[in-house]
């Protein structure tokens, strides 16, 4: 490796140190593991919930299950966002059984304990047969906290966490010129899945699989390593920025003719592939410069404040320990992955696509085809293998999950053996090694 790849490959302001952890199989495979995570990891992050435009009016409620845990989170009626423990203090029924649900009262199916939106105990069968008085107006849901960023809604169970903002920086402000907030959820989907969460969430710190498991993506994403850059943050997150409209280094693109890809993102933007034949590399620069000409009038008012690399870029934010935010101008990509409730060789991956609300737009190209733009007008939740696609280029990351769990099991794995482009998967790592302490 000489030095000047090893500049472009990592932010000279961003890349920290490594220790070199030997990342072993039990953390894939074994319950004192995952009980470990239980105790230690989930309750120390931020974890996002929901939409805010399922909570438009007091009482709208969205339930995420984690685990073994449920959060809802409220509309409240002074507009406030409140999260409760999904569980009733009298005898831990489980109160909001679905996703979503827009009440008057919270009640309890199994002896309707009913309780106030605020959390409040309001009403009780026998109220005076309790040793202590009615307990109306003295018992409270257990709350979590709860806080929002762009248009989504975030819980977090452990008080002495940073506030969500200074929690996920530098993220923020990185993508705070796409403006988000009024985005739009069109893709909603997610499988469960025959491997450990932290299987896609390796796969998700490094982009050494792209031209193996996503051949076709080379054809207008620079997949070449020197061009990749690589940001590792002291909060724990990470980030890659891949050039965009521009084919990929590995392969010679640039004298022939423009690929299909990224003949047909120009054409897009009303620009002839067959003129940049032999100069492919031109593209990119074209697709901007149209951009910044033409944005505005097809309705995109987010271009103004976007950089150039923004405008063509992808910006592939890794949020530790288990959320991936993918943004490029035109859509938002969500890809989560959480662990099973009870078998650390299972887990329950998610996938969502935003959308910005352009004018006139009806419909969108999602990863599973057209789709009108309305919250989500794709939703489904299914068993990965059934045949329901989760994305085609998620499908191809999925497709790997299995057998490398699998592989996992084998006496002959003796820990990871990585390159120097995957050094945000050894940090990733080493935090749950910091966090975790190893197996009780």
């Amino acid at each position: 490796m000489n030095a000047e790849t090893n500049v472009s490959r990592y932010s000279k302001d961003f890349d920290l140190p490594v220790r070199g952890d030997v990342i072993t199989a039990d953390r894939y495979i074994s319950r004192e593991w995952m009980e470990q995570e239980t105790r230690k990891l989930w309750p120390k992050v931020w974890h996002l919930g929901g939409m805010l435009a399922e909570l438009e009016e007091p009482g709208d409620i969205i339930r995420h299950n984690f685990g073994k845990e449920s959060i809802i989170m409220v509309r409240q009626d002074d507009g406030s966002i409140r999260a409760f423990y999904n569980t009733c203090p009298h005898r831990g029924n489980r109160l909001i059984l679905g996703d979503v649900a827009s009440v008057d009262q919270i009640t309890c199916g199994y002896h309707s304990w009913t309780f106030d939106i605020d959390g409040t105990l309001a009403k009780v069968q026998d109220p005076d047969d309790f040793a202590g008085g009615n307990p109306c107006g003295k018992v409270h849901l257990a709350e979590v906290r709860c806080e929002t960023w762009g248009p989504f809604v975030f819980w977090c169970m452990d008080d002495d966490v940073a506030p969500l903002r200074e929690w996920m920086a530098p993220l923020p402000d990185r993508l705070a010129a796409y403006g988000l907030e009024n985005w739009v959820r069109v893709l909603h989907v997610s499988a469960d899945c025959n491997f450990n969460w932290k299987i896609l969430r390796d796969n998700f710190n490094e982009s050494y699989h792209l031209p193996t498991i996503h051949p076709e993506l080379a054809m207008f994403i620079n997949d070449g390593l020197p061009t990749t850059l690589f940001e590792m943050y002291p909060s724990g997150h990470n980030s890659m920025w891949m050039i965009g409209h521009q084919a990929t280094t590995r392969t010679d693109y640039e004298s022939g003719d423009v690929p299909a890809g990224l003949a047909e993102a120009a054409v897009a933007w009303g620009i002839d592939p067959a003129a940049y034949k032999g100069r492919t590399g031109e593209i990119r620069q074209a697709v901007i410069d149209a951009k910044r000409r033409l944005g505005a009038e097809r309705g995109y008012a987010n271009y103004a404040d976007m950089s150039d690399q923004q405008l063509v870029d992808y910006f592939h934010c890794t949020l530790f320990p288990n959320l991936t935010i993918t943004m490029s101008p035109e859509q938002c990509q969500i890809l989560r992955t959480e662990p099973h409730p009870t078998d650390p060789e299972k887990c329950i991956f998610q996938h969502w696509c935003l959308y910005p609300p352009v004018p006139g737009m009806t419909e969108v190209y999602t990863p599973v085809g057209m789709a009108p733009l309305q919250h989500d007008a794709i939703s489904s939740h299914s068993v990965y293998g059934d045949g329901v696609s989760l994305g085609f280029v998620a499908d191809q990351d999925l497709s790997i999950g299995t057998s490398q769990q699998q592989g996992l099991n084998s006496r002959g794995f003796k820990g990871c053996i990585l390159p120097g482009q995957e050094k945000r998967v050894q940090r990733f790592h080493e935090l749950l090694n910091d966090m975790i302490g190893g197996p009780a």
